[in-house]
């Protein structure tokens, strides 16, 4: 998805110089690190040379971006070896600033992070979007605030407290909202049912309270689990049941959603125009518990290539479940990114984006 900027800039005759972070080595070089091998996979990729250079600022940088000839492409070692990277440090972002005249940020999954390379740059140079930069955006801003309507948000996930603000957010801008995931436990615990040993917050019954009477105040139908998948044990091979929400018994742990639960938010999805997903509906990542993760998946898929249904997820979770399901290339668009999307949704701004304004 970056390689059609790399290639433009490449044939409109320009030096591309390429930055770029890996892992969190702390600010200190680690050999497990490097982004050597990435150079080697990115000439593969882009059909071209790729040079390397084994340090991001400093003279060896600056002359390998001086002998660099135009059109071709230099990626510079991993930003994060230098602590003044995550520290947006000013003498850093000097440094890096020698290293080009136009700046150019594609990266909307790092645009979360006020970091030198993200945020700092972008006041020392001309700077621009690049164009994944721009579908990300455009793709998010259409599904929160212009989308075709009904709309239907999913949001899956372990924790209610790690969401809160996503969930406030949201209510307001959609018609429809599905809770899945361990939320979902602590929704329904929050509402007086047992839960068993579910992964649930009960210490948040006042927050889930909070959300729903919100919800209902702003005109948004917040959608939860009827009937259940259970199992004493999570692992492969345990023994599970399928049972109505209110059946629940100490020693279980709710691990999907029911038959009954699939079928009516797959109803649901086919009476909206746009869907928007983060996160699971149960823990898929295990047989045979990813069963209404994946019919919605496929439900939605189905719905998109018949032009039904507008469809926008993102998140790693979810990203990983739609490539399970086999289904990912049929969604409208899937978000690249991991932190940025959510604190999206939360409605913050986004430090890499608000310094290109």
């Amino acid at each position: 998805r970056l390689l059609p900027c790399l290639k433009a800039l490449s044939a409109g005759g320009a030096k591309v110089v390429i930055l770029s972070h890996f892992g969190r080595p702390g600010g200190q070089y680690d050999p497990k690190m490097s982004l050597k091998s990435v150079a080697d996979e990115l000439t593969h990729l882009a059909e071209q040379p790729v040079e390397f250079i084994s340090d991001c600022t400093g003279p060896a940088a600056e002359q390998a971006v001086k002998n660099l000839e135009k059109g071709s492409l230099l990626l510079l070692e991993n930003l994060r070896f230098n602590p003044g990277e995550e520290n947006n440090d000013p003498d850093f972002v000097e440094s890096l600033a020698q290293l080009g005249d136009i700046y150019v940020n594609n990266a909307f999954s790092a645009s979360h992070r006020a970091h030198a390379s993200t945020e700092g740059l972008a006041h020392k140079l001309p700077k621009y979007a690049g164009p994944l930069m721009m579908e990300e955006i455009n793709a998010l801003r259409t599904a929160l605030d212009s989308p075709e309507r009904p709309t239907v948000a999913l949001v899956g996930g372990a924790k209610v407290s790690s969401k809160f603000p996503l969930l406030l957010n949201i209510i307001n801008k959609v018609d429809n909202l599905i809770v899945g995931g361990g939320m979902a436990n602590t929704f329904l615990a929050a509402q007086g049912l047992n839960v068993g040993a579910s992964l649930a917050e009960l210490s948040l019954k006042d927050t889930v309270l909070k959300i729903l009477t919100k919800a209902e105040s702003v005109g948004c139908k917040i959608i939860l689990p009827r009937d259940v998948i259970v199992a004493e044990r999570f692992e492969a091979g345990a023994t599970y049941r399928e049972i109505p929400v209110d059946r629940v018994n100490n020693k279980e742990i709710i691990l999907d959603v029911g038959p009954r639960s699939i079928e009516y938010m797959r109803d649901l999805l086919k009476n909206c125009r746009t869907l928007l997903w983060n996160g699971p509906l149960g823990a898929f990542e295990m047989d045979p518990f990813g069963k209404g993760t994946f019919a919605l998946a496929k439900t939605a898929a189905e719905l998109t290539k018949a032009g039904h249904l507008s469809t926008i997820a993102g998140g790693g979770d979810t990203v990983a479940a739609l490539n399970v399901a086999g289904v990912i290339d049929d969604f409208t668009y899937v978000s690249s990114a991991g932190g940025a999307f959510l604190e999206w949704l939360e409605g913050r701004e986004l430090p890499g984006i608000t310094a290109l304004l």
